[in-house]
């Protein structure tokens, strides 16, 4: 990745000095001697990367070059090597052209596939307010590459009557088989945590939500499979705590305002949800300290597996330790903060997808 430019450069600037070179090595070298291989180069070059109109150009004065070349070394327009050699770059030219055509072809239907997914994931991924429930909300979604396929990364903040409910979570699987079944995880969220009383339940009803639309399509193989999740409830009022389930998904972090940061590992590790049919057990939420002040990071694995060249993991909890956010845009800095870090860490070279959510519970005039 941190050599695309340098190789866009290389392909910019490569056709004409091709044409450059080829019009100086026939000018100072024996009529026996051509440069037809460097002009017939050049618009096969210039096809795939640029516009028709540049290709076109590029083809004729390849054609231009020979031909003039060749009547400038004293040869006719009516000499069977001339007319050979000069129908030969006009054929390289046309081909050039229809290559030009193919790619730009489907270059459109890539970007057009591309777009369907991205408007869909936007649709059932829409980006949080920056308030709700009295609570400071950032959330990302940073695509490792923009020619990537959309992934199945999802998060989801719900102002409910129980208090704010949360999912940060990552479907097996890219496109838009991935971007069905996040849908299917966010709406059921979305209805279980305004209706059920706690956050068990919610999770619960997730499973059984996966499990349905599993056997509708013919086995959870054919439904992307697990999802990775972490939920979480602020509950509303002046407990200043928030409850975790964390269902085979990375750690969150809470990020105190001093600066101080603590790992939030479950009491008791899960199955990711849609696994239902290797056990079951009772889910029970940790309950966390989050007093004013403090900042709950959830993150996919696009985050905390991201690597650097000599292969070692990004870590955030190294990162983000010992620093503060403060201010109205503490959890939006947060995350602009971490994600240039991990663009630092594998130099603009990540591998995968990544949601990122951070919510702050506000420092009152009563704290």
């Amino acid at each position: 990745m941190r050599n695309v430019p340098r190789e866009r450069a290389l392909v910019r600037v490569l056709p004409p000095l091709l044409l450059l070179v080829g019009i100086v090595f026939d000018a100072l070298t024996p009529p026996e001697f051509t440069a037809s291989p460097l002009f017939a180069a050049a618009p096969l070059i210039t096809a795939p990367f640029f516009r028709l109109r540049t290709t076109v150009a590029v083809a004729a004065v390849s054609c231009a070059a020979v031909l003039g070349l060749r009547l400038r070394g004293g040869s006719t327009g009516a000499d069977v090597e001339v007319v050979t050699e000069f129908l030969t770059m006009l054929t390289v030219g046309i081909l050039a052209v229809v290559i030009n055509r193919v790619v730009r072809r489907g270059d459109a239907r890539l970007a057009s596939a591309r777009s369907i997914a991205e408007t869909a994931q936007r649709a059932v991924l829409p980006q949080p307010d920056p308030r709700i429930g009295g609570l400071d909300i950032a959330a990302r979604y940073e695509a490792a590459q923009a020619d990537a396929f959309i992934g199945g990364d999802l998060y989801a903040v719900q102002d409910t009557p129980h208090g704010v409910r949360v999912i940060v979570g990552d479907v097996r699987g890219k496109g838009m088989g991935a971007v069905a079944a996040v849908a299917v995880v966010i709406g059921a969220f979305r209805e279980a945590a305004e209706q059920e009383s706690t956050l068990e339940a919610v999770a619960q009803r997730l499973e059984r939500a996966l499990a349905r639309e599993g056997m509708r399509r013919d086995g959870l193989d054919a439904f992307e499979g697990f999802t990775t999740a972490v939920l979480a409830e602020i509950p509303r009022g002046g407990e200043g705590i928030v409850r975790i389930i964390n269902r085979g998904h990375p750690e969150p972090l809470v990020l105190r305002a001093d600066g101080r940061l603590c790992v939030l590992t479950p009491a008791e590790p899960a199955l990711p949800l849609g696994m239902g049919e290797l056990g079951t057990w009772p889910d029970r939420a940790d309950r966390i300290e989050f007093p004013p002040g403090a900042t709950l990071l959830l993150y996919t694995d696009g985050l905390s597996e991201a690597r650097n060249a000599d292969g070692e993991f990004f870590d955030p909890a190294v990162r983000l330790g010992g620093r503060i956010f403060h201010g109205p845009s503490g959890p939006d800095a947060l995350l602009t903060a971490l994600v240039d870090d991990v663009r630092r860490h594998t130099g603009d070279g990540a591998t995968d997808d990544m949601a990122l959510l951070a919510v702050r519970r506000p420092v009152t005039a009563g704290d």
